[in-house]
């Protein structure tokens, strides 16, 4: 539950902005979330709505999951004041298919509803996930 109300602390932090981040840990069924690594939003414009990810610090992430002997099963982030259910925006850049994606649907710096999806952008498709958030 640490990496649970890491994502929180991060979203109440980043709030009204969405704050995002990286899901470390292993895979299998359910994918096990051993670690969460915070990242820095530097989507351009519009970040009550948007995130991005500088590629400098996925590598910097892969890295750290890899000497730990996990990978990066997928990416957290915050929806302000919104449902935590995939928006457009999120299903249109979900570039990484297989690829976990948490949703932290925060309301007036109040968590409100954490969820998990599968997305795939080419299909432009989105499934509920079950993850096993367990921390190290």
């Amino acid at each position: 539950m640490a990496d649970v109300r890491s994502i929180e602390d991060h979203a109440r932090e980043a709030y009204p902005e969405e704050c995002c981040g990286f899901l470390l840990g292993t895979l299998g069924e359910p994918k096990a979330v051993r670690a969460t690594r915070r990242a820095a939003n530097v989507a351009p414009e519009d970040r009550p709505r948007r995130y991005a990810i500088d590629p400098r610090e996925l590598l910097a992430a892969d890295r750290e999951a890899s000497r730990a002997g996990q990978e990066i099963l997928g990416f957290y982030h915050s929806h302000p004041d919104h449902p935590a259910r995939p928006s457009d925006f999120d299903l249109g850049h979900a570039a990484w298919p297989g690829y976990s994606y948490v949703i932290l649907s925060i309301v007036d710096r109040n968590p409100n509803d954490l969820r998990a999806w599968l997305m795939d952008s080419e299909r432009r498709s989105v499934q509920a996930e079950t993850l096993s958030i367990i921390g190290e």
